[in-house]
Parts: structure tokens; sequence; C-alpha cells
């Protein structure tokens, strides 16, 4: 979340921001009852200080008088309670509507309403058209006898599947190299639970507003299954004040993820685009707060998911996402869309985002910087590799019109050495 201070003496800024995201929120109304909040904690400290100031005298006062001091604090210890508990929802109203407020997008950000406006910043690779490709994915599957979608709905419902035989040699091939590699580059690989509570995703700025996309578990654990790796590897120094000399923190995780899919019925139904579960590879990066340097984190963790498509083969884009479809806590985002023939285009394979303090201050993630002063934590993501979706570029980018899959050079070694998948069709 925001600085409250920030807010307040910045508020057309904050305003701005949220218009940008064509996000809704009331800032007018955040700072009416932040100024309400303000008034009543020092009417209290006001009261506290009559409060110990009235029993020294109760203490000092002779018998005659001491009734009629005993019953001023008597007065003024309910009149206390009162505006204690009142105190008390006005903090739980500020913080509920400061939940609200949406991150202040960088000026490099571009105007537009959805996806549809996001600005390509760079191509790699030569595309096939679609015509070039004669099955797609799943048919090629089907064929190959790799995926079940039909008797994975009949256990799981729609949107579910099954992995055979060389295709699931693959999905472990690409997790598993894309972790090796991030490895290589000096991230800490982690192994992450994949349930968390209610407080981490309200932390890491899934909730409040993207709840119809989590899975929950019974109210009675308040626990949630994560969509990515991100929420618990962010999370995980929650609470803490981290050393200077131990930042950056760099990590990646394999995990499985777990997505609804809410609104999204009709849409990328067919195949592994948009499922309810996958394996992702994440890396994410905590470090001081230092704009330029989290600037230099961004295009390094999106040069980390470039590498691991141009080694390959995969022919690529790079988009800066416009307001409209940027999410509340991002600074900036940039999607990495892969050529996925089928669809006669690219398709979101990798999202990099940055925050700056958003995500740490509600997680209270922080460090003590060289003079010594408490601060936040800058924090940052990128996908490495999803496996779902990165199966279908590599399945409809490296088909052969005999039904045979290429397998990319890093890839062999994790497939016993094999350079094609299948039998010819």
């Amino acid at each position: 979340m925001l600085d409250l201070k920030f807010i307040r003496q910045n508020p057309e800024a904050v305003k701005a921001g949220a218009k940008k995201k064509r996000i809704v929120c009331d800032v007018d109304g955040l700072l009416v009852v932040d100024a309400e909040h303000r008034a009543l904690v020092q009417e209290v400290d006001g009261l506290r200080a009559q409060q110990n100031a009235l029993g020294k005298d109760v203490a000092k006062a002779p018998a005659e008088k001491r009734a009629t001091l005993v019953a001023e604090l008597t007065a003024i210890k309910q009149g206390m309670k009162e505006k204690e508990e009142l105190l008390q929802k006005l903090d739980l109203d500020v913080r509920a509507r400061l939940l609200r407020i949406p991150n202040v997008p960088a000026d490099e950000v571009p105007e537009g309403k959805d996806d549809g406006e996001n600005v390509e910043v760079k191509r790699w690779g030569d595309p096939k058209p679609a015509a070039a490709t004669p099955r797609d994915h799943v048919s090629l599957c089907e064929a190959q006898g790799w995926l079940d979608v039909e008797r994975a709905g009949r256990i799981s419902g729609s949107r579910n599947y099954f992995l055979f035989g060389d295709l699931s040699q693959l999905e472990t091939a690409v997790m598993r190299y894309a972790l090796d590699l991030m490895v290589a580059r000096g991230f800490v690989p982690l192994s992450v639970p994949t349930l968390v509570r209610s407080e981490v995703m309200v932390g890491t700025g899934y909730f409040p507003g993207g709840e119809e996309q989590a899975y929950r578990c019974d109210e009675r654990d308040d626990l949630c299954l994560v969509g990515t790796a991100e929420v618990p590897v962010t999370a995980l120094h929650m609470g803490e004040i981290l050393k200077l000399e131990d930042l950056p923190k760099k990590y990646v995780a394999l995990s499985s993820c777990y997505r609804r899919e809410a609104g999204a019925a009709g849409k990328d139904t067919r195949g592994l685009y948009r499922v309810h579960q996958f394996q992702k590879v994440e890396q994410v990066v905590i470090d001081v707060a230092d704009p330029a340097r989290s600037l230099e984190h961004h295009h390094a963790i999106v040069a980390n998911a470039e590498a691991v498509l141009q080694s390959l083969e995969l022919p690529y884009r790079i988009v800066n996402v416009c307001g409209g479809d940027l999410g509340a806590p991002q600074i900036q985002k940039f999607d990495i869309e892969t050529w996925m023939p089928s669809r006669g285009g690219y398709g979101e394979t990798h999202s990099a985002s940055r925050f700056h303090e958003y995500q740490s201050r509600r997680l209270d993630l922080r460090y003590r910087d060289a003079e010594g002063k408490v601060r936040h934590c800058h924090t940052l993501n990128n996908t490495v590799a999803a496996s779902a979706r990165m199966l279908i570029a590599i399945l409809e980018n490296h088909q052969r019109p005999d039904g045979t899959v290429f397998v990319p050079a890093p890839l062999r070694s994790y497939l016993g050495g094999r350079e094609t998948l299948g039998r010819k069709l």
C-alpha cells in the first residue's frame, strides 16, 4: 500500500494514478476518515494526560476532596474507553480504505484502457504464420497420446488436464531448465508452500480485489491456494528488518499454481492456454528503496526470461503494459508474449513487475539503511517459465511436418539426450 503521508501530501497524483489504471477508489473519503482519526488520537492523548495528572492529584489529595477527584477520574476513564473503541474502529476503517488505493504508475506507463493498447517495445525471432503448422497443440498432443482433457474434466472439472509420456517429461524438462538457469545466475532456489493465509494474499496485493480468482480452503483454516510462487516468496521475510549487507535478496521457486480464471468463460477454453493448475518458475527480488536500482532489477529480470525464450528458439515480443491493464500494486509491468502459431499471434507467457514499497508496507518488510534508519524494501517479480503456455509455444513452434517435435538443445540433457519427441504421424 501507499504511505499515508504520501497520500496526504499528493492526493491529486494518487487520484490521477488511479484514473490512469481505471481503478475506482475514494481518496477523498480516506483523507476525511484519516483526519478524523488523527484528531481523535490527539483527543485521546489529551485525556490520557489528564488521567495521569489527576491520578497523581488523587494520591496527594486530602480525604474530603478525594471523592470528588475520583469521580472526575472515573468520568475521564469512561470517556477514554468510548473514544478508544471509536479509535479502534477508525483504525480499521483507515486501513481498509488504504488497501483499496492503487500504486501510482510510473510516468513511462502508457495510457490505455486494456491490453489491446499495450505498447510493443521489443520483438525477437521470426514468427511462423499459422498455416505453416498443420496442427495446433491440442490436435498434435491428442494424436500423439500426450493429452487428455476429457478424463481430467470428469475428475476435476473443465480446464484441467492429464499429460502423458513425452509431454509430461517435456514439462518437467522446461521447469528444471528454467530453475537451473536462474540458479546459475545467482538466484537462491526455494521450495515453497502453496497454501498461504489470507493476510499473505493481502500483503502481496492480491486481496482485496482479487478474491474471485483465488481458490479458498475451508474458512476455519483461513488458507488460500496461490496463483504464483511470488506470494510465499515475497512474504518470506514479512515482519522482519533485513540487514543492508544481505540485500538484494534474489530468490527463484518452482511451484504448482492455481487460478480460478473467473470471468473468463468461453475465452481461450481450448487446450492449455487458460487452465486452473500449472507449474511455474518465478523469480523475486527484494532490495533497498532506490527507484533507479529497482529499474535496473526490472530490466534484469526481463532479460532472464528472454534468455530462456531465446535459448529455446521461441519468437516473442515485449510490451509495456498500459494503465488500464496494470494491476493495483504495480509501478510498471512488462509482459512477454510468445508466438503461438495456432492463435495466429502472440500469447502472454511472462509478466515482470516492480512495486517499489507497495507490497513491503503491507508485509512490514523492512531493512536498516547505512544511517541506521529503518525503511521499507522494494520488491519485484517475473515469470521465468510457466508450464502450460510454454508447452504450447514449444509444441507449435517446433512441430515438424511428420508430427514429431524438435527438442531445443538446452532441454535435451533433461530428456535423455533426445532431439525429437513423438512418433511420426
